[in-house]
């Protein structure tokens, strides 16, 4: 039997698999990261996905090892280990636990939002899961204190919590349609708050830009403004579709003689209908953005322009994780 031709070494696979100038590409590479079933991976796949990826890097290339094989690989170990600093991420922070988790946290959020301790309650879950979430996918390899992690934390679920419930009051002489949309405005409102709360040290010191070859030049507090922005547009468009759609659904359901008759499937539905939407609005709303974002030397902070310049004065565009 003939043995497969030995894979080249020259895939680059630092890159994702499809063209990330465009959004198609990025949502094919998105789709991949956030397939829930990488949850399920063991800890022994997890570790031969990385001695593939790592050995593949350092240019040795496992007998009989194909292409799709060696992107799988990637993907994998994509979706559980840190970017930027190689460490295996929490379960629950990772973008592959995005789906599962959101579409219980969400769901009970949406079927329980009359009561001021289920809106307590449900806050404070989200934002405890967004701040892990935020952490996991953070920008950069600079570590972050536990003192400091803690103030990020119990700002960001105060603020939440406190906008939460600032909004159900302004609703109590509203249509009970408006009530189901509280939790979608808190939720929006939290992500604001929340992102640049758990992200606080990249604001402060910058996080790694590099050029087109990933060559560290510097860190830079303007890409890092421009990082978070786009990770606070991708995750309030993440939670629209999951948030909007789905009261529309129940408030009509709820009007009708069944969910009178089985009012315990309330919950289920919900849940259900929010899974559905986040398992297309998860991937589609990171693709927004590309996830090796760029911009212009010209607009980086005066110190670390000149900083950059004086090694490549040719240089026009910086490149650097925008986290997720």
């Amino acid at each position: 039997q003939k043995m497969p031709p030995s894979l080249p070494a020259t895939i680059n696979i630092q890159e994702p698999r499809w063209d990330q100038s465009t959004f198609q590409g990025r949502a094919k590479h998105f789709f991949m990261v956030t397939d829930p079933r990488n949850l399920l991976l063991s800890g022994a796949t997890l570790e031969e996905a990385r001695r593939v990826v790592e050995d593949y890097r350092a240019g040795t290339v496992h007998p009989g090892l194909t292409e799709d094989q060696l992107w799988r690989a990637k993907y994998i170990y994509d979706s559980a280990f840190h970017p930027d600093t190689g460490e295996k991420m929490i379960l629950v922070g990772r973008m592959s636990a995005q789906v599962p988790m959101n579409m219980t946290i969400t769901g009970c959020m949406l079927t329980f939002y009359r009561t001021t301790p289920a809106v307590l309650f449900w806050q404070w879950v989200n934002q405890s899961f967004n701040a892990i979430v935020n952490y996991t996918n953070r920008s950069g390899d600079a570590p972050i204190t536990p003192s400091q992690l803690g103030t990020a934390y119990v700002s960001a679920t105060t603020g939440a919590v406190v906008t939460a419930l600032g909004l159900k009051s302004l609703t109590k002489h509203l249509p009970a349609i408006i009530g189901r949309y509280v939790p979608f405005a808190a939720v929006a409102a939290a992500n604001c708050i929340n992102i640049p709360l758990m992200r606080q040290r990249e604001l402060k010191l910058g996080i790694p830009v590099t050029d087109e070859n990933g060559n560290r030049l510097g860190e830079s507090t303007a890409a890092a403004q421009k990082a978070i922005f786009q990770v606070v547009v991708s995750r309030i468009g993440m939670a629209a579709p999951a948030m909007a759609i789905p009261p529309v659904i129940m408030n009509m359901l709820e009007k009708r003689a069944f969910l009178k008759r089985y009012p315990y499937l309330n919950a289920p539905l919900q849940v259900s209908l929010v899974g559905l939407c986040l398992v297309f609005a998860t991937p589609l709303c990171c693709a927004l953005f590309p996830q090796k974002s760029s911009m212009p030397v010209s607009s980086l902070e005066p110190e670390v322009r000149d900083q950059i310049q004086k090694k490549d004065p040719w240089l026009e565009t910086v490149y650097f994780n925008k986290g997720l």
